[in-house]
């Protein structure tokens, strides 16, 4: 099993998962994080990190996020490789909890 990045991530783009990923699985878009599922090794230690609650275990993705378990691993095979932790978009809290960002986000 992976973890997966879902829509609250977008516009929030908190890092502070990616500190605590032993894996490296981290991929960093314009607006948003993915997981690569092939690199995550179900650790269980980047959802306690996410500020905005935006990552789930793949069994526990709620059904309106479906689609996200796809684009994570779409995504991650485009992206650039993030390790460290950096600075939040300065708005990131005003997106936070807002739903259905997807047509939000940048590729």
């Amino acid at each position: 099993m992976t973890f997966v990045v879902t829509d609250n991530c977008i516009k929030c783009k908190y890092t502070d998962c990616v500190t605590v990923c032993p894996a490296d699985a981290f991929f960093e878009g314009p607006n948003f994080l993915v997981i690569n599922p092939d690199d995550c090794i179900d650790c269980d230690l980047c959802p306690v990190e996410c500020p905005a609650e935006a990552i789930f275990a793949q069994d526990d993705v709620p059904e309106d996020q479906q689609a996200f378990i796809q684009l994570n691993a779409e995504l991650s095979q485009h992206w650039p490789r993030i390790v460290e932790q950096i600075d939040a978009p300065e708005d990131a809290a005003q997106w936070d909890g807002i739903p259905d960002k997807l047509p939000l986000l940048e590729k």
